[in-house]
């Protein structure tokens, strides 16, 4: 099964039956001081990445909520120097794919494009929110799962195997401070193809 396959049964079809609430982009803000406790007390540095995975809809209202997301960002790059990517997989599902040096501004992007969904009547179709982290070479990622309305954290290593020790640290110290996920069994893995990222 690839990365997309997980994605599509993890945050897609599978969460629907499980979904908690309804998506609140507000949620995203708990990264701009989280990631200040994961530099200072876990040693993990922001890579200046995020990504926002969201299912298209074929339909004309869709295409136009996607274009206002475009036009937001596009001004974001302007504004505070954050540049986006779109990138769509083989299954339909797109990712928006943010880059800036500034997490915050990284933060503030992601809302924006994620709240212009949800406020044009798309919310259902977002699936998660992704922010990368790095030490010593090792890639960790805190997931925001909109089904779940929760935080949780994964950190991929070697092929198709992941640290839960360095997981659960992470948990037990941002626990509280973030919206952790109570239930592991919704710590879904989004496996990377080789050492990119699960976007890439």
């Amino acid at each position: 099964m690839g990365v997309f396959d997980t994605l599509r049964q993890a945050l897609g079809l599978s969460a629907e039956a499980s979904a908690t609430r309804e998506a609140d982009p507000e949620d995203l803000f708990g990264m701009s001081t989280a990631y200040l406790t994961m530099e200072a007390e876990l040693e993990f540095a922001p890579t200046d990445d995020a990504a926002l995975c969201f299912a298209d809809v074929d339909s004309t209202a869709f295409g136009r909520a996607r274009e206002q997301v475009e036009a937001i960002l596009d001004r974001g790059e302007v504004e505070t120097g954050t540049t986006a990517d779109f990138v769509e997989d083989a299954h339909g599902y797109h990712w928006v794919v943010l880059h800036n040096s500034e997490f915050e501004d990284l933060v503030t992007s992601v809302h924006f494009a994620a709240d212009t969904l949800v406020e044009e009547g798309f919310g259902s179709r977002l699936l998660a929110a992704l922010f990368a982290f790095e030490r010593d070479g090792r890639t960790a990622y805190w997931v925001y799962s909109f089904r779940r309305g929760s935080y949780y954290p994964f950190v991929p290593s070697g092929r198709r195997e992941r640290d839960t020790r360095t997981e659960f640290k992470l948990d037990s110290v941002l626990d509280g401070e973030l919206t952790v996920e109570d239930d592991t069994e919704y710590w879904y893995p989004l496996w990377p193809k080789g050492d990119a990222h699960p976007w890439g």
